[in-house]
């Protein structure tokens, strides 16, 4: 009988690319990746892969077992949503992704509001740039920063957060300011794109991939920067140079069947009232 743990394994390679990465992303050494991986190619009577310049390659075989594996995973994933979306009162662990920005100067500093009202309930707030599946259960709930085009999931548009030009307010009266921006990668987004467009001032030799650090830089004095309004306007060493300029969607994603549970249900409506509060606020629209 085939071990699911085993094709955890094969799912882990293939994903990694190396048995040692493998084994990192399990949590297990090199050595029992390499016995797992033995045992399911013993008991299929085949070879999974084939090793080339240092990785390891599906076989034909090896690409039948993946296919399959990830259609069980993702039903597995399924089967222990129906089962959690069954509880009633709001309590037990909810898992929630979003982009640091979010996740740090939004999420964080107003979670004590939830726990407040739902004290049963748990909290992994996951400040990550790279898009976690909600589909294969990575989160439950995610914020993005763009529609989602995961198939199935249930999306929301929150509203679309506000930017506005900030800088130091012992620098903001220079005309030389330079302008603080994003590396390569991130030239199309909307930010990026507005400060290429209309900036005036030089730019900054600084260019960052994330909304921490170009903060950050702006508070130091380095040069002047579009940041979200509910950000710049908390910060009081800054000022506001202009009024908001540009602006970016939040889309609430949630897997329909987590959706019915009440801890879910709880954590929506904390984030339903946040961005209410900052549509009254004028922060988003």
């Amino acid at each position: 009988m085939i071990n699911w743990n085993d094709l955890r394994v094969v799912l882990a390679i293939v994903r990694e690319g190396t048995l040692s990465a493998a084994g990192r992303s399990l949590g297990v050494d090199q050595t029992t990746v390499t016995r797992r991986l033995a045992a399911l190619e013993e008991g299929l009577d085949a070879r999974l892969f084939d090793r080339r310049e240092g990785r390891l390659i599906p076989t034909a075989a090896g690409e039948e077992v993946i296919s399959r594996a990830e259609r069980a995973e993702v039903e597995l994933a399924a089967l222990e949503r129906d089962v959690a979306g069954r509880d009633t009162k709001p309590g037990g662990l909810v898992r929630l992704t979003s982009v640091p920005t979010l996740s740090n100067r939004l999420l964080a500093p107003r979670a004590g509001a939830l726990f407040a009202r739902y004290p049963d309930i748990e909290l992994d707030l996951i400040a990550e740039p790279a898009t976690l599946s909600v589909t294969r259960r990575e989160a439950d709930i995610a914020l993005r920063l763009a529609r989602p085009t995961e198939d199935g999931m249930i999306a929301r548009r929150l509203g679309a957060i506000l930017y506005a030009p900030y800088a130091l307010a012992a620098v903001a009266g220079r005309a030389d300011l330079p302008w603080i921006t994003y590396e390569e990668s991130f030239a199309a987004i909307p930010q990026a794109k507005w400060i290429a467009r209309e900036g005036k001032a030089p730019l900054s030799p600084l260019r960052v991939n994330d909304g921490e650090p170009i903060l950050q830089a702006a508070l130091s004095g380095l040069g002047r920067t579009l940041l979200p309004v509910f950000v710049g306007e908390n910060e009081t060493r800054l000022t506001r140079l202009d009024d908001a300029v540009t602006s970016r969607e939040v889309w609430l994603v949630v897997h329909p069947h987590v959706r019915r549970s009440a801890r879910i249900d709880a954590v929506v409506g904390w984030i339903d009232g946040i961005f209410a509060a900052l549509k009254k606020q004028g922060a988003v629209e």
